[in-house]
């Protein structure tokens, strides 16, 4: 049976239709309607990303399927984005916000729609539903955010524990050629070169706006809803992967929103749930249209009496480049804390993790800047070479505390916690600590991992800087998971105060200080439920099938870590020919007959003595076009750092066809506060 074949509605769609703000700003949507015989809820996705051709494969999966259910299909493109009229200044702005409840509200006006509206999305677009939903607008009814986040500071791309992320640089300059990608001429007209230098014009380098605000300041504060969950007035479904970046998130919903809500999280990437990896994808559509059902309709199906939480406890596997399936099961949870859940809590002794602590013994440390040679990136696109590796790359660098092998299975669930007692000789250190399964041949597997600005240790918002060797007892939490560690392996915690290049290194080298006998390890032990081998399966994943794509230039993918004998200086490097989701190479999209190109290179380079050796770089090239239409954007730009300063150096440059049309360069010295 073909997927089509299931869908229960035929689909009209409409390529393009136009919804004109208050202030006479155009923002370009497409649309899948079910042929019925009367009006039906709607649903919106609202993203900057390009309905017309960067998303429309993904878009038709789904939005068919949900049109193809009874449903009216929204995808509309932001101000500034595709072929929506103005220019996008920086993400998650009010601006942003008030176009949404705009469209939200001329969606239930339209003569197709019962006047009941739900709104999803993943990632920006699980952001602005979370924003949307907490902006209460009066025809929203439900929401289903897939792997976003409440708190823009805590977890995001910029900031982890006040750490400066290297991926608020990297995507920083994704979004800056992003942004500099024109409107279609065959949905806008001859506008589609006025549009596009209007664009350029505006261009901003989005990591200085970012690196500008490096503790909690209102600028974070807005579009955070953790700041006022009870704002959220409609019932809530979050998706979250144990590989993606947003794994905190889903527990914190869990714990403090009072609508009806549900929290699935698996072991999945960055992807929807429907085609994720790693395997076991689910069918995320399926369960979205009972959601719908219920909460867009009334139906009174099973969707509200299942568990409201399930997670994914991943078992134990060796460390691999790429996991296209992690083995496990699902478990659920009534409650969040949950009663099943209790600390078990291990001494960190100088001999290792023990139920009792030793005689304080006092470790330094002081780890080469190169330390996170298997860290590989913070969060997972589901690629090649971005999940970590084995982890006796990093003992070097690295205070490893084991425990003895286990004599039975012990499964973990939530949030791991380091409590330990430091000093330092310079005011600024950082702190990286990791959860690690060893296997009994040696092989290390990082199971969760979480960092510290230790100036941060008592306020995001007015951080400290240390008085050196002054002691002080500082709370690092570890990223949250699910993972069953099997009888015979060994847990150990790491811990290091460098970590490139997750983190940009502190402005001086550091000797750190950890007095073992006085610090702890902190597990989320949960006891396994009988209960969890009656769970529903999920279904299997079906989608609606999208138009077709041709391959025009085979993709490629690179990644490798290199050492300079002579200078111990260490480069990451990762190329793909074919975009942040693979190497997919030059694709045609043959219904609309528009060509699509990205091709980029991320250098990472350190010396392992030297802090202010950092360097970051992009050079990226995006191509689009069809006949004699064609456009180029190429973008270059570097990060490095003093121990008092951030460097920013950037450029871009939009050709049509061979002619340069539009050329920008960016400088940049920005303080370094505490960080």
């Amino acid at each position: 049976m073909s997927q089509e074949s299931i869908l229960q509605n035929d689909v009209r769609e409409i390529e393009n239709i136009w919804i004109t703000m208050t202030d006479g700003c155009r923002l370009a949507a497409r649309v899948w309607l079910p042929v019925t015989s009367g009006p039906t809820p709607a649903i919106l996705e609202y993203l900057p990303y390009r309905k017309r051709d960067f998303t429309r494969q993904r878009d038709e999966r789904m939005h068919r399927w949900f049109a193809g259910h009874g449903y009216v299909a929204v995808r509309v493109d932001m101000r500034g984005s595709g072929e929506s009229d103005g220019v996008l200044h920086d993400e998650y702005l009010a601006q942003e916000q008030d176009d949404a409840l705009e469209v939200i509200d001329w969606m239930a006006r339209q003569p197709w729609c019962s006047g009941q509206v739900g709104m999803m999305g993943k990632s920006w677009g699980a952001y602005n539903a979370l924003q949307v939903a907490a902006r209460r607008p009066p025809a929203l009814k439900a929401i289903i955010a897939v792997m976003g986040t409440d708190d823009r500071f805590a977890e995001c791309i910029h900031y982890s524990g006040g750490c400066l992320l290297n991926d608020n640089f990297w995507w920083g300059c994704i979004m800056q050629v992003f942004n500099a990608r024109p409107p279609d001429p065959q949905i806008v007209g001859e506008r589609w070169r006025s549009m596009w230098l209007e664009r350029l014009e505006a261009e901003r380098f989005w990591p200085q706006i970012w690196l500008e605000h490096q503790t909690l300041d209102a600028y974070w504060k807005h579009g955070s809803v953790c700041f006022d969950y009870d704002a959220i007035a409609c019932p809530i479904w979050f998706w979250g992967g144990w590989a993606d970046l947003f794994r905190d998130t889903p527990l914190r919903l869990a714990a403090h929103l009072r609508m009806p809500h549900k929290i699935t999280v698996g072991p999945w990437g960055h992807l929807y749930p429907h085609e994720a990896t790693p395997q076991p994808a689910v069918g995320f559509l399926q369960e979205a249209v009972k959601w719908w059902d219920h909460w867009l309709k009334g139906e009174d199906n099973a969707v509200m009496h299942e568990p409201p939480m399930r997670f994914y406890m991943m078992n134990s596997t060796r460390p691999l480049p790429y996991y296209a399936e992690r083995s496990g099961r699902w478990v659920s949870e009534r409650e969040w804390p949950s009663p099943q859940v209790h600390t078990r809590t291990l001494a960190i002794n100088p001999t290792g993790l023990g139920a009792h602590a030793a005689d304080e013994t006092a470790l330094p440390l002081t780890s080469p800047q190169s330390t996170g040679l298997a860290a590989a990136d913070w969060g997972s696109f589901s690629i090649p070479g971005d999940v970590p590796g084995d982890q006796r790359l990093d003992s070097f660098g690295s205070l490893e505390f084991d425990l003895e092998p286990l004599t039975e299975p012990l499964e973990i669930l939530g949030n791991a916690r380091a409590i330990l007692e430091v000093a330092a000789d310079q005011p600024n250190a950082h702190v990286a600590v990791r959860l690690i399964d060893v296997a009994p041949d040696g092989s290390a597997t990082l199971v969760t991992r979480g960092l510290l600005n230790l100036t941060h240790r008592e306020s995001r918002e007015t951080p400290s800087l240390l008085l050196r060797g002054q002691r002080y007892r500082v709370d690092v939490q570890l990223v949250a998971t699910a993972y069953a560690f099997p009888s015979g392996h060994r847990i150990r915690l790491a811990i290091s105060n460098a970590y490139w290049p997750i983190i940009w290194p502190s402005p001086q080298p550091v000797t750190l200080t950890v007095f073992t006998g006085a610090s702890q390890l902190l597990l989320p032990v949960r006891t396994p439920q009988l209960s969890d081998a009656d769970l529903t399966p999920y279904p299997e994943p079906l989608s609606a099938l999208p138009s077709t794509a041709s391959t025009l230039r085979k993709g490629r993918l690179e990644r490798s870590v290199n050492l300079d004998q002579l200078t111990g200086e260490v480069t990451h490097r990762l190329f793909i020919d074919g975009g942040v989701f693979g190497d997919n190479g030059k694709i045609l999209l043959d219904d609309i007959t528009m060509e699509m190109g990205h091709v980029f290179e991320r250098i990472y380079r350190i010396n392992a003595a030297d802090p202010n050796s950092a360097y970051a770089a992009m050079i990226q090239t995006y191509e689009m076009g069809r006949s004699a239409w064609q456009v180029k954007v190429d973008a270059g730009a570097k990060m490095t750092s003093s121990a008092s300063t951030f460097e920013l150096d950037a450029w871009i440059e939009a050709y049509e066809g061979d002619t340069s049309v539009f050329r920008r360069e960016w400088r940049s010295s920005i303080p370094r506060n505490k960080i």
